[in-house]
């Protein structure tokens, strides 16, 4: 029952969390400027880079952290919660100072016009000045998360998201901000959600409180949250290259319209994503808790159960985006031009998305057992090896920006399908072998 409760627990934390940016981009994509949205939408891979950190660390600490303490080693996950806390710091004050040296050639690199520019760098430049907060409430949260406290995880996220949503149309609107505000009040509430997460990681009720000795960096910690991590990290760092790409390939071939409507259909994705991300994240400390604890049955059923659920949420969604696609673009944009072109979009780049559950299903299990080896490779061959190269070609083959929505449910099929299948033959099978040898 516990786990069911941390389960819902983490999904509700994810769909919270994904508000942050959506609102702002809900919001600014109502204003009369259509080009507003579109220089918010090409400052996106940027965000992704900075939350692909975020899951370095706090998925590559969480299973680690996971597995130690299912084995009774409290001291040492202390120190790997510690060690992640002192990367997400040193990772955020060198992503901010790189980030605001390079931010003009960086939003060109990404698709920026001269209309788009001045809306990408007012958020950009200021979105920025977070960096640290966004990286310590995400990051650390997955280690909140990780010990058991799926209400105070949930609360991190919940506390940033009212913030921004209160905040957001006094700054963009009332204050007259526009892009501007809504940067503001992104930073505001993600720096009262780090607060809220680090007063309890080091107050007297937390099992493994974060301390300067936990903060001393271990060579043997570190190199095994990278391990863990990386995979996390791909898959975020991967869909930016993914976005700037598809940024890029959308100006040449179809206009800053076109941007936007991928903005559109990014938000979109966005929020569909997070319930199948939610599940199998909250699921992953109990697989890695279980595996570590030596208690195979249940990590077989752990197994099933994000599988099924998956699919089955994964399939609600694709139907509802191929019946209803319009009313759901326009939550995000309200120009009608934008709406046109994303309708037909939006069914070519969701046409497969059903796969995407299975591959999260087989690249959740291959860390909680900590088999980074297998999650590193299908998190880089769905979008670095597939969609990006996609993304470049197609359009040249007479498909226009056709070519770069279709990109995504390639990849969706191809990579769901050989990670999963792979699962199944490799990590399912060994701990049903060694749940047989126990019987």
């Amino acid at each position: 029952e516990s786990q069911r409760i941390r389960l819902a627990t983490q999904i509700g934390s994810k769909l919270v969390n994904v508000l942050y940016n959506l609102v702002d981009r809900m919001y600014i994509g109502h204003l009369s400027d259509s080009m507003a949205f579109t220089g918010l939408g090409l400052s996106l891979p940027v965000v992704m880079l900075v939350g692909a950190f975020s899951s370095l660390y706090g998925t590559g600490a969480a299973p680690f952290c996971s597995i130690e303490r299912g084995r009774g080693d409290l001291d040492k996950a202390a120190r790997i919660q510690g060690n992640a806390f002192t990367l997400l710091l040193i990772t955020g004050a060198v992503l901010t100072l790189l980030g605001l040296i390079f931010t003009k050639p960086i939003l060109y690199a990404l698709g920026a016009s001269d209309a788009t520019y001045p809306y990408a760098a007012s958020y950009l430049r200021i979105y920025l000045m977070g960096t640290v907060f966004v990286l310590i409430s995400h990051g650390m949260n997955s280690l909140i998360n990780a010990q058991g406290y799926a209400h105070i995880g949930m609360l991190t996220v919940v506390i940033g998201a009212v913030l921004n949503l209160i905040l957001d149309p006094i700054f963009i609107f009332k204050l007259n901000l526009g892009v501007k505000g809504a940067a503001i009040a992104t930073v505001i509430a993600q720096g009262c959600s780090a607060a809220w997460a680090l007063v309890f990681l080091c107050s007297r009720k937390v099992n493994l409180r974060l301390t300067l000795r936990a903060m001393k960096l271990s060579g043997e910690i570190v190199k095994k949250i990278f391990s863990l991590g990386v995979t996390g990290f791909c898959m975020s760092a991967t869909t930016a290259l993914v976005s700037a790409v598809a940024n890029t390939q959308l100006r040449n071939f179809g206009g800053d319209l076109y941007i936007g409507v991928m903005t559109a259909l990014t938000s979109v994705h966005e929020v569909v994503f997070m319930v199948i991300s939610g599940i199998t994240q909250g699921a992953q400390p109990v697989l890695g808790y279980n595996y570590g604890a030596e208690k195979y049955e249940r990590v077989i059923a752990g197994i099933r159960f994000i599988t099924l659920v998956c699919i089955g949420y994964s399939f609600l969604v694709w139907a509802c985006i191929m019946l209803l696609p319009g009313p759901i673009i326009r939550l995000f944009n309200s120009d009608a031009q934008l709406v046109s072109a994303g309708i037909s979009a939006s069914r070519i780049y969701f046409m497969t998305f059903v796969f995407m559950s299975l591959q999260l299903a087989g690249q959740t299990t291959f860390q909680a057992v900590g088999d980074a080896k297998h999650a590193i490779t299908f998190s880089l061959l769905r979008k670095a090896v597939i969609v990006a190269p996609l993304t470049f070609l197609l359009p040249r083959f007479g498909l226009g920006v056709n070519g770069v929505f279709l990109a995504e449910p390639i990849s969706n099929a191809i990579g769901g399908l050989a990670c999963y299948i792979t699962m199944r033959l490799t990590v399912y099978r060994e701990i049903n072998e060694k749940l047989r040898a126990e019987n």
